[in-house]
């Protein structure tokens, strides 16, 4: 697998990359490094561990909580519940570690493992490079110190967790859901009991898809990455809005009552004007990803919105956000960070947020997010190219500069070099989709030529 932890955990093909013995190795390397960091200094240390519905995730599971006892810490498993979920009892529980077992979006095969810290922060990377160093060095051979008796961790079931999540999230609403009909797809995944149970509690009619999990259909044609169900369950139902997430529920995606999807930054935007009207934007910035579209970007300086950008990934999002103390943030994929109610992504408080404006206003979500007009966006992925030299290339930078020209102020370029495969993105906004998809074209055309 190369190196183990990704910008999202551990993750890989549950049983082949990501086996039983790894779980366990990666679960007590944890609790040592945590324990030479002094993080358990001065009392018995407790985990909380969660995990989504995969059929794999059950012998995970049984591995972490023996990996984390052995090494003498307490364990209080919640059960299958949302990433956001063991982030939020982490820190509400006071535990000194946190372990969710999900593979997120991925099709059902693939499973993975992420690590929190105390108060439910993902770990630094320099604590999961320790990590990986110390299961490394076991795993070859150095015996651990390893307690017994009484030191032994104890593992009990933490079947209060649910209600305690849904309680959270219902308490930090800022109105009720009465009079709004919605239709939640659950992708089959962590969030099919407690994300209808917290709309129902906040005063919504609902209707649910994609909420029977039987370990094997987790976004099996269905959640956040497949909306089409939804699309047609919200026109059937005459509903006023529909939410999807993903399989460990730490992302939404929304749709309106025509039917019409609503994308990460369209929902960014509107729950920033809801904030910034109750004085909870703080320094009335958002935080968002250089890949957001455009005309997210046009709609925050038009609402005399501050909007900062980082590179992919939520992790720098939420790095921005705790740096600076904003209060939200997100990506175009439906990551969405309220940080005063949640320490990542959260698309059931989300979807929850989302609905409580079109209750509060009156207004149709569609109208709601006109405040924003997607600008076309076209992505070329160009394979088997140099790309280390896309900053360095003199031909390609004349194209950029040339297409920059071209597209003006209503348009934008953007290379990024994979991270993980030799090929590079290509990704033109314009305000005209057939003029987008011939500036991509060139461009992807030149990459190939002055970096093939």
């Amino acid at each position: 697998m190369g190196r183990l932890f990704g910008t999202d955990g551990v993750r890989g093909v549950a049983n082949a990359d990501l086996t039983a013995e790894l779980a366990l190795g990666l679960s007590v390397a944890a609790a040592h490094v945590l324990a030479e960091a002094g993080t358990f200094e001065g009392h018995r240390p407790t985990a909380v561990v969660g995990r989504d519905p995969r059929a794999s995730g059950e012998f995970l599971e049984a591995a972490v909580v023996a990996g984390l006892a052995s090494a003498g810490v307490d364990v209080l498993r919640v059960g299958v519940l949302p990433t956001p979920a063991v982030a939020y009892l982490t820190g509400a529980l006071g535990a000194d570690l946190g372990v969710m077992l999900s593979a997120s979006h991925n099709a059902m095969p693939d499973n993975g493992i992420k690590f929190f810290a105390r108060g439910g922060h993902k770990l630094a990377d320099e604590l999961e490079n320790k990590i990986e160093g110390v299961y490394e060095e076991h795993r070859t051979g150095a015996p651990w110190d390893r307690p017994t008796g009484g030191g032994v961790g104890r593992v009990r079931s933490y079947d209060e967790g649910a209600d305690q999540y849904v309680a959270h999230l219902t308490g930090v609403l800022p109105n009720r859901l009465d009079g709004i009909k919605v239709v939640l797809d659950e992708a089959h995944g962590a969030a099919a009991r407690v994300s209808p149970e917290a709309f129902e509690r906040a005063g919504a009619q609902v209707v649910t898809i994609g909420a029977e999990p039987d370990g094997l259909n987790i976004n099996d044609g269905c959640g956040s990455t497949h909306l089409d169900l939804l699309k047609a369950a919200v026109v059937e139902h005459g509903a006023d809005l529909g939410i999807a997430h993903d399989g460990d529920a730490d992302r939404c995606l929304a749709v309106d009552h025509t039917g019409t999807e609503v994308d990460g930054d369209q929902i960014l935007a509107v729950l920033a004007l809801a904030m910034r009207e109750r004085s909870a934007l703080r320094s009335d910035t958002v935080v968002a990803t250089v890949m957001s579209n455009l005309g997210f970007k046009l709609a925050m300086e038009r609402e005399g919105l501050s909007l900062v950008q980082t590179a992919v990934g939520d992790r720098y999002v939420l790095e921005e956000m705790k740096e600076h103390d904003y209060a939200l943030g997100g990506e175009q994929s439906g990551h969405v960070i309220i940080l005063d109610h949640a320490t990542t992504g959260d698309g059931t408080l989300t979807g929850l947020l989302l609905a409580a404006r079109v209750a509060q206003t009156g207004r149709t979500l569609q109208d709601l997010a006109s405040v924003m007009e997607r600008l076309p966006q076209v992505l070329i992925n160009v394979p088997d190219v140099d790309r280390s030299r896309v900053k360095t290339s003199t031909e390609l930078a004349a194209a950029v500069a040339e297409a920059e020209r071209e597209l003006g102020s209503t348009g934008r370029v953007l290379l990024r070099p994979s991270g993980t495969e030799p090929l590079v993105r290509v990704m033109v906004e314009a305000a005209d989709l057939d003029q987008a998809r011939s500036v991509a074209g060139r461009l992807a055309d030149v990459v190939k030529s002055a970096l093939g």
